[in-house]
C-alpha cells in the first residue's frame, strides 16, 4: 500500500517526507513499546505509535522502519522531527486512537507483521 493511501485512509497530515508518498509500504504494527517494535517488526513497515520522542525514529532507523505514523493527536516535538528529516523517515498525524488505525489500515488491506514471512 502506497503512503499517500494509508494518509487518506488514517485522514492523517504529512509532518515530514511528502516527496515519498509513494512509498510502497508492506505492512503495519501499531506499539508504543519501542522494545516490542524491535522484537516483532519486519523491514518495509509502517509504525503508529504515541510515542512521539527522538527514540521513535533511533528505533526506526534500526528496524528499517519505512514512515511513522503518530496516533491520538500527538505532535512530536522538533528534534524528532529534525531527526526524522535526517534519516529520511516520513512522518505522519492521526486525530485516531492507535486500535482504530490499526484497524481501518488492516480493513483495507495493509498487513500485520505476523502475516508475511521474510
Amino acid at each position: 500500500m502506497i503512503l499517500e493511501k494509508i494518509k487518506k485512509i488514517l485522514k492523517a497530515e504529512i509532518i515530514t517526507g511528502a516527496e515519498n508518498l509513494q512509498m510502497e509500504i508492506k505492512m503495519g504494527c501499531g506499539c508504543d513499546l519501542m522494545s516490542d517494535v524491535l522484537a516483532f517488526i519486519k523491514p518495509d513497515s509502517l509504525l503508529l505509535t504515541g510515542l512521539t520522542n527522538p527514540q521513535v525514529i533511533r528505533t526506526a532507523e534500526m528496524a528499517d522502519i519505512k514512515a511513522i505514523c503518530f496516533t491520538r493527536g500527538k505532535k512530536p516535538d522538533k528534534e524528532t522531527v529534525k531527526l526524522a528529516k535526517s534519516k529520511n523517515i516520513p512522518l505522519l498525524l492521526t486525530d485516531l486512537p492507535l486500535f482504530e488505525a490499526c484497524g481501518r489500515l488492516y480493513k483495507e488491506g495493509l498487513a500485520g507483521c505476523s502475516e508475511i514471512n521474510e
